[in-house]
């Protein structure tokens, strides 16, 4: 059946977003539909609405929520009324070389879901009944959402959707960035720079990882406050030179076994130089417009 429903919509790059009524239609085969519980606000819906990523509108934003099955369409299985999901923004396959690999965030088939679901059509139309499209295939910054099985993962029914939404995109992300990315081992030294969403579970992942020590960086007190009510953080404020403050506060040894860290794109410009994925950081650099690994500077003594 059909269903009404509020939804964040971008009409026009670099203008307001606009709650709207919409109609979300039934699932079509392979497909669910969801009553979403919590939806993260990520900046990657802020980079839709202003074409840093390139998303035509009108769009239905938002890529991270978490909700309970409503409706299923022909041949879904693995999925039940009343199960709860998060959504995934990387539609997988399961089937292509990447997915077969057990690395489908690299799936060769995820172009199909970038606006559309994978099969190039929409569930979601304005007012005037004209189609909307959805930010990564899920549009999920909504009350209701119809996307594909593959772009959900079912959770355990105890964890609260307003946790699990956030696992669809920022814990993900930060959690990665510390396994996969910087692969810090146990006894690391980790510098976080920037403490929102994703740095906050960089954090949370550096504790995983069993980092001995975690200095958060940030310019805004606020954030550093709810970083550092984490166990074993310390606290820096963002400054031009504090890739290689935190370096002199480190001893040698722990130099030469920690020089990489996540670096994150949520400081002001005017903290520093971007650095790309894999760069050297040079000593004034505190901002990356990447996530990714980045060498701190070596220091004598």
């Amino acid at each position: 059946m059909s269903r009404k429903a509020k939804a964040v919509v971008c009409r026009e790059l670099n203008k307001p977003v606009m709650v709207e009524e919409v109609t979300v239609e039934p699932p079509r085969r392979g497909e669910v539909t969801v009553k979403l519980g919590a939806c993260g606000v990520c900046h990657s819906d802020l980079s839709a609405t202003n074409g840093t990523i390139p998303m035509p509108p009108p769009l239905i934003l938002g890529h991270e929520a978490a909700g309970e099955v409503v409706e299923l369409g022909e041949g879904v299985d693995g999925f039940a009324l009343g199960d709860h999901v998060v959504s995934s923004f990387i539609y997988m396959c399961g089937k292509c070389r990447f997915c077969s690999a057990g690395r489908p965030v690299l799936c060769l088939e995820q172009g199909k879901a970038i606006t559309t679901l994978p099969d190039g059509t929409l569930r979601t139309r304005d007012a005037r009944g004209a189609p909307l499209n959805v930010f990564s295939g899920c549009g999920v910054m909504a009350e209701y959402a119809t996307v594909h099985g593959d772009n959900l993962v079912r959770i355990d029914p105890k964890i609260p959707l307003d946790r699990a939404a956030l696992v669809g995109c920022a814990v993900t992300t930060g959690v990665g960035a510390v396994i996969n990315t910087a692969k810090v081992t146990p006894g690391s030294t980790v510098a976080v720079l920037g403490c929102g969403g994703v740095g906050l579970n960089v954090i949370q992942g550096a504790r995983i990882a069993g980092a001995a020590r975690i200095i958060a960086v940030d310019a805004m007190e606020a954030k550093l406050l709810l970083a550092k009510s984490e166990r074993s953080v310390e606290n820096s404020s963002a400054r031009a030179d504090a890739a290689p403050a935190i370096a002199r506060s480190t001893s040698p040894a722990s130099r030469s076994t920690l020089t990489r860290f996540a670096a994150l794109s949520f400081l002001s410009r005017s903290a520093g130089e971007e650095v790309g994925e894999g760069a050297t950081a040079a000593p004034e650099t505190t901002q990356s417009a990447y996530l990714g690994a980045v060498q701190l500077p070596q220091t004598q003594g």
